[in-house]
């Protein structure tokens, strides 16, 4: 198993604005303008908080963002989630444990589910671009309360507007 974070932040660190908005990042540039394509036909699941899902939910076709994988949103909420999107309520590193382990999992949005994933060393490979936009203030993708974690430079490319940076864990 392999478990990935794929996603976009602003120079100074956001990834969404004060309200979890993501307008800066949809003004700035498209999916087109990525490696998102040759990225996501690799994942077999999606994990994402409710937040996130809220943002994928205010779509026309929720279900047409992530058509061939699993996707699971941790959430409390008993309200019931469109097709293709699972609720789950409950750990998310207890989750990921019991997922198979040939499966690749990717991460989406933000740090609630991202952060213990980093803290039990789960994270195999962040991907993570960076958008010229300055936002002053928002939504980090990084809280400061993980633990000291070294990851290893694999590869630095250019999408249109984005800087795309790929680490891989250090053992």
């Amino acid at each position: 198993m392999s478990i990935y974070f794929y996603g976009c932040v602003t120079l100074d660190g956001y990834l969404a604005d004060r309200n979890h908005g993501l307008s800066w990042l949809h003004d700035t540039g498209s999916v087109e303008d990525t490696g998102y394509d040759r990225f996501y036909s690799q994942m077999d699941i999606t994990l994402m908080g409710r937040r996130t899902f809220r943002e994928i939910q205010s779509l026309k076709d929720p279900a047409s963002c992530y058509p061939t994988t699993q996707n699971y949103v941790f959430t409390h909420s008993k309200a019931p989630l469109p097709q293709g999107f699972v609720p789950v309520d409950r750990d998310v590193v207890e989750f990921v444990a019991q997922l198979p382990p040939e499966k690749n999992i990717w991460v989406v949005g933000g740090n609630t589910i991202l952060a213990p994933l980093l803290d039990g060393d789960l994270v195999d490979r962040i991907i993570l671009q960076i958008a010229p936009v300055l936002l002053g203030a928002g939504i980090p993708l990084f809280t400061q309360q993980e633990a000291l974690k070294r990851f290893h430079l694999k590869a630095v490319r250019q999408y249109g507007p984005f800087a795309e940076l790929e680490y891989t864990r250090t053992p």
